[in-house]
C-alpha cells in the first residue's frame, strides 16, 4: 500500500511540476510577445499556440483537439462541437477546449454561446489573444462595437506585433460612424 502511495505521489508531483514548468514557459514567452520585436513575435506567437494546444498532462486531450480541429477543416462543424464539447468534459480547465468550441459556435453564427466560451477562456487564460480576438468578433455580430475595441485593445497590450487589431479597430470605428449618419 505504501508503494502505491509513493508511486502516485511522485507521479502527482511530476504533473505538477510540469504543469508549472509550462505555466512559468507560457510567461518567459508573453514577457517576450510584449517586447514587440517584429522579427520574432510570429514565432513566439506558434509557440504560445503550440503549448495552449497540447494539452498540459494527457496526450489522449491532445488527440480528442486535433480530432476536432480536422473536422473544422473538413466543414463538419457540428461534430467539431461535439468533440470540443467531449475534451471540455474531460478537462474543464483547459481553456484552448474552450476556445476552438468557441470559434466554431461563431462559425455557426451562435455568438452568444461562443461569448460565453470565450468568457471561460479568458477566466482561465486571460492573456489568449486568440480569444480575445475572437470576441471582438462576437461583439461586431452582436453589435457591441465598444466592447469589440475593448477586445482588440486587450490584444494589442499582450501581443503589439499583431496587425488584426489595429485593422480591424479602425474598421469598427467607421462602422460606428455610418451608423451615426
Amino acid at each position: 500500500m505504501k508503494k502505491i502511495l509513493t508511486i502516485i505521489l511522485l507521479f502527482l508531483s511530476t504533473s505538477i511540476l510540469s504543469a508549472n514548468e509550462r505555466d512559468a514557459q507560457l510567461d518567459k514567452l508573453f514577457n517576450e510577445l510584449k517586447k514587440n520585436i517584429s522579427s520574432s513575435s510570429s514565432s513566439i506567437a506558434q509557440q504560445i499556440w503550440t503549448l495552449w494546444t497540447t494539452h498540459p498532462t494527457d496526450q489522449k486531450l491532445t488527440s480528442i483537439l486535433d480530432e476536432g480541429s480536422r473536422l473544422v477543416q473538413d466543414q463538419k462543424l457540428y461534430k467539431a462541437i461535439e468533440v470540443f464539447t467531449k475534451a471540455i468534459e474531460l478537462d474543464p480547465n483547459w481553456a484552448e477546449a474552450w476556445n476552438k468550441r468557441a470559434t466554431v459556435l461563431y462559425m455557426v453564427g451562435d455568438y452568444q454561446e461562443s461569448q460565453n466560451d470565450i468568457d471561460k477562456v479568458l477566466n482561465l487564460e486571460k492573456r489568449h489573444f486568440g480569444a480575445l480576438a475572437g470576441q471582438g468578433l462576437v461583439n461586431i455580430k452582436l453589435k457591441n462595437y465598444e466592447k469589440a475595441i475593448e477586445s482588440y485593445e486587450k490584444v494589442q497590450e499582450i501581443y503589439p506585433a499583431m496587425q488584426s487589431p489595429k485593422i480591424m479597430i479602425k474598421q469598427i470605428q467607421e462602422l460606428i460612424k455610418q451608423e451615426l449618419i
